[in-house]
């Protein structure tokens, strides 16, 4: 097989750019409810919510290994045809071979911002989530070691925190992240949420009545960090409300009906799980009954047996010993 390079991903993009979105896309991410990280839960909303907004459709597969199939070693990533692409910057990118753009009517330099603050959100808020799962010590050992290692046996859970961590410290070292104090990391959270509400000022989108990517990736961390319920962050965000207004808007227009759909199934499977367990409940009742009716049926006859032996013993009893003189 020859080796990646430049030249020929762009190639390949340009064959893939002929073929219309296939209607079998898969975007692969952790289990969520008891798997997925602050981080990851992240940026795989940040790509669901770009391809909503691009109107593709694809199919969410849940996997304990997502991060270990993905090309890149990240999450998420969807396989599109022969192509598999992960994270969102590149997805973006293989989306627009297809001739489908959500910046297409925007000026030069209004891209060249989209790409400033989605770096200024890779480089922050992204990493101050990795700080925040894998070097602050109470949520690494309360939230993040028994999630990441959930899907895993034992001893190869312990194993994978103590891989991944490393690997994590690796990077926020790289980034001058790691000697950080947890108040510093709320310190930059802050000046970078400051930053995105300033250039946001009052607007529905940061480019007007039109969403971006960028949209899409803020939006993602936003939703995620009011999840994790993590009280400082969530307190940075009530500070600016027109994020909070922001995420709120492309969470009731853009999302809303996927995690309706979400409930939906969920419903639908617990109703068949009751439904099952109704029936199961039921037939062990009439088994039960037909239990007591059989034990009753047997101690009647026991006790109509045991009747007719009295009567029978008094029936002698009342039997003159003269008539039995008789015979």
């Amino acid at each position: 097989m020859f080796p990646s390079t430049p030249l020929l991903d762009k190639i390949q993009y340009e064959l893939g750019a002929q073929e219309p979105w296939p209607k079998d896309v898969k975007l692969y991410q952790p289990y969520e409810v008891e798997q997925i990280l602050l981080p990851d839960n992240a940026n795989c909303l940040a790509v669901q919510a770009f391809l909503r907004m691009c109107n593709l459709n694809f199919e969410i597969v849940s996997k304990a290994n997502a991060e270990f199939m993905s090309p890149s070693g990240k999450v998420p990533f969807i396989r599109c045809g022969a192509f598999v692409i992960s994270e969102l910057e590149p997805i973006v990118q293989f989306v627009n071979t297809k001739g489908i753009s959500l910046t297409s009517e925007l000026e030069n330099d209004q891209k060249c911002d989209i790409r400033a603050y989605m770096s200024l959100v890779h480089n922050v808020l992204e990493n101050a989530e990795l700080y925040l799962c894998w070097c602050d010590k109470e949520t690494y050992n309360e939230v993040t070691k028994p999630r990441n290692g959930s899907v895993y046996p034992w001893p190869l859970n312990h194993l994978q925190n103590w891989t991944k961590r490393s690997h994590v410290i690796k990077r926020l070292k790289m980034m001058g992240w790691y000697s950080k104090t947890m108040d510093q990391v709320y310190h930059e959270v802050e000046n970078c949420c400051q930053a995105l509400a300033d250039r946001l000022d009052g607007k529905e989108f940061f480019f007007g009545k039109k969403y971006t990517e960028l949209d899409a990736l803020l939006y993602g961390h936003i939703y995620s960090i009011l999840e994790s319920r993590n009280a400082k962050l969530i307190a940075i965000l009530q500070k600016n409300k027109n994020l909070l207004t922001h995420s709120q808007l492309i969470h009731r227009h853009i999302m809303q009906k996927h995690f309706d759909d979400k409930l939906l199934q969920r419903l639908k499977s617990d109703h068949r799980k009751i439904k099952t367990r109704n029936i199961k409940t039921k037939a062990k009742e009439v088994e039960k009954r037909s239990h007591i009716e059989t034990n009753k049926n047997i101690r009647r006859n026991q006790t109509i047996e045991n009747t007719l032996t009295e009567t029978e013993i008094d029936s002698l009893s009342d039997v003159d010993s003269g008539d039995l003189s008789d015979y």
